[in-house]
């Protein structure tokens, strides 16, 4: 177990704590908002339907702290912590994915690029927030999962 500064430490343990809040957060709203497939119907009905226009503002806000909170702050700590220096983000992506932390940089290139979709051009068709919904629920697996790999790398070296 190699010692680390107490501020990156520090930061570390509060990441991880925020981490697996947001999963634990954006499996709940997943499940709610996904018990069925969500259609171009359903997303012309959500002026009408504020519960699940709620469900909706949820899943992406979560869909994107999540990858927020994995991409631009436990990673680039993380990488501080092994020894390496954060560089751009593709980079960090690839080294994360090299790392065995993620499944695929282009992959969470993708979510990244759907985020943006779901957050700026719902509103005007419902098709495109369908299918962007739809597409990020069946990312939501590949979230969690780099969230449990860098957690477990966290753990596997007793920093948590």
């Amino acid at each position: 177990m190699s010692r680390l500064p107490d501020d990156l430490a520090a930061r570390l343990r509060f990441l991880a704590r925020v981490v697996d809040r947001e999963c634990k957060h954006l499996s709940q709203t997943d499940a709610r908002l996904f018990a069925e497939p969500f259609t171009a119907q359903r997303a012309s009905a959500l002026d009408d339907d504020p519960t699940q226009a709620e469900r909706v503002e949820a899943f992406v806000s979560r869909f994107a702290r999540l990858q927020d909170t994995l991409g631009d702050k436990l990673l680039t700590s993380l990488l501080r912590a092994i020894g390496e220096t954060p560089g751009a983000a593709i980079d960090n992506l690839d080294r994360a994915e090299r790392l065995g932390w993620l499944p695929s940089a282009d992959e969470w290139l993708a979510a990244r690029q759907l985020r943006n979709r779901m957050v700026h051009e719902y509103v005007e068709d419902p098709a495109v927030l369908a299918d962007a919904l739809q597409t990020g629920h069946t990312l939501v697996p590949m979230l969690l999962q780099a969230a449990e790999r860098m957690l477990g790398e966290l753990r596997g070296r007793s920093w948590l």
